[in-house]
Order: structure tokens, then sequence, then C-alpha cells
């Protein structure tokens, strides 16, 4: 036994159990209400542990798990009630943090919205016009010139090429000319100017938008070089009407109105405090 009492290991959890006990015994317990000795599992109560054992195996439970459902019940209360008995709910982090949660949750059950009006979404549409902007789209085709290998002449080779396509008995299979990098493809479809932008850069993406459609043309210029390009079909960008993005328009104002809704509720809860706060000499500016 004092070879045991010796080891640190021991001692430090001596330690700690003597800390928790002084730290119970000064501390004022929360006191227990009459009924505190009383615990009632109610109908219920059985109801609910019975419906959360369906959901989760598929079927009932017999009566032999019911009754391990409900002292299972039982030794979680009995167990809280003494935690809080002894003050062990105060100051821990974690359940202040989970009782945050709690009101927060309460506060957004609570909050029954109604249908917003045209007039709202359209003035929500309004103020919030980039999250609703669409860009321009595009499908194309290009033929890639690498300036590493063909030098200062890959513009007038791409210049001969788009005169070669544009031609009406050309019959060349662009993807099988111009030089290959693995980064890139022969043809795209359907694809935001942002991502065109990502894939050559901003200036070629610029310029992709605003050319003619059905023909080849170049030389264009991205990040890797000199390019043919036949552009297939572009979709303009724009500010669409309430009518095209109604159900986007409709969640975005239902998510602002629940965060304003839950602003006013946390600030009428404040509102029945006094706040003090005394801030340390060492941090004051």
């Amino acid at each position: 036994m004092k070879a045991l009492l010796r080891e640190p290991l021991v001692q430090f959890l001596l330690l700690g159990a003597a800390l928790f006990l002084v730290d119970a015994w000064l501390r004022p317990a929360t006191p227990a209400p009459r009924d505190w000795s009383e615990i009632v599992v109610s109908e219920a109560r059985i109801r609910n542990l019975a419906q959360t054992f369906a959901r989760t195996w598929q079927r009932p439970p017999t009566r032999e798990e019911l009754d391990g459902l409900i002292e299972s019940f039982v030794r979680e209360e009995v167990m809280v009630r003494e935690a809080r008995v002894l003050g062990l709910d105060r100051d821990d982090a974690i359940i202040r943090r989970r009782l945050q949660q709690k009101m927060e949750f309460v506060a957004d059950e609570g909050v029954a919205l109604a249908p917003a009006t045209d007039e709202e979404l359209a003035a929500y549409m309004k103020l919030h016009p980039e999250s609703f902007h669409t860009e321009p789209r595009v499908s194309f085709m290009q033929v890639y010139f690498d300036p590493h290998k063909r030098g200062a002449g890959a513009e007038a080779e791409a210049s001969r090429l788009r005169d070669s396509l544009n031609r009406p008995d050309a019959k060349t299979d662009p993807g099988q000319l111009g030089d290959r990098l693995l980064l890139l493809q022969a043809s795209y479809d359907d694809v935001p100017q942002s991502e065109v932008a990502r894939l050559f850069g901003p200036e070629f993406a610029d310029a992709l938008v605003t050319q003619p459609t059905g023909r080849w043309v170049g030389p264009v210029r991205s990040g890797y070089g000199t390019h043919v390009v036949k552009v297939v079909v572009v979709q303009a960008g724009g500010d669409p009407s309430l009518d095209e993005v109604r159900p986007i328009v409709e969640r975005e104002w239902m998510n602002a109105k629940r965060q304003q809704l839950a602003r006013v509720f946390y600030e009428q809860l404040r509102a029945k405090y006094t706040i003090t706060v005394r801030m340390p000499e060492a941090i004051k500016p």
C-alpha cells in the first residue's frame, strides 16, 4: 500500500479528489425542491422511449428491453439531479454551450414566419443583387499553341489555322490540331465565366464571352499561350426576374428573417439583465 501511495499518478488522483470534495463543500449547493426525491416516469416519457427505440431498430422494444430503457432513464435522472445538487452544472463550458444552443433552438422553433409577399421578396432582391446575379455561361472549342514550342510564330500559325477552319469545305478535326496540354480540353460545355477564368485566366474569359458564335476566332491569349477558339453558345448573365429565382429568394429571405428575429429575441432577453464588465487593468486600452 505504501508503495502504491508513492506512485505519482495515484498521488495526482488523490489530490484531484480532495480538491473536488473541498470545492463541493465550500460552494453553496443548489437547494433541492421538496419533490426532488420523487422521479415520475410518465406514460408520455415511456412512449417517447419506445418510439426512439423503434426508429433506431425498426421494431418495437420487448418488455424486457422497455424495462431496461426505463431504468436507463431513471439512472440518468438520478445522476443529473445529484450533479445539480452538488453544483456540478455550473461553470462547465460544455454544459453552458449546450444550454445556449438549446435556447437558440427553442427561439428558432418558436418563430412562425408567414410566407413572404412578392413585395418583400422583390425588396430583398434589390438589397442583395449580388446574391442572385447570374454570370455568363459559354460552350466553346479551342486549339492551343504552345509558345515554348512554336516561339514567336505561334500567333501567325494560329491565324492560319483559324482561316483554314473557317473555310466551307473544312473537315479537319480541331481536337487533333495544335499542341497538347493535359490541363486543357478541346471542348467545354456550358461553363460559367468564372470557371473559364480559373482555367484560362481572366483575360481569356473576358474575351471569350464577347466573341461571335459559330466561327473560329483568334488568336486569343490565355495564361498558357495562344488559342484559336470557336464559341458555340453564349448565355448572357444578368439580374433575373423574381419568377426565375423565386425558390432561392424565398430561402434566403427566410434565413435572413430568422436571423433578424433571433437577434431581436436575444436583445429582449439581454435587456432583462444589468451587465457589468470589469476589465483587468493589464488589458485596458
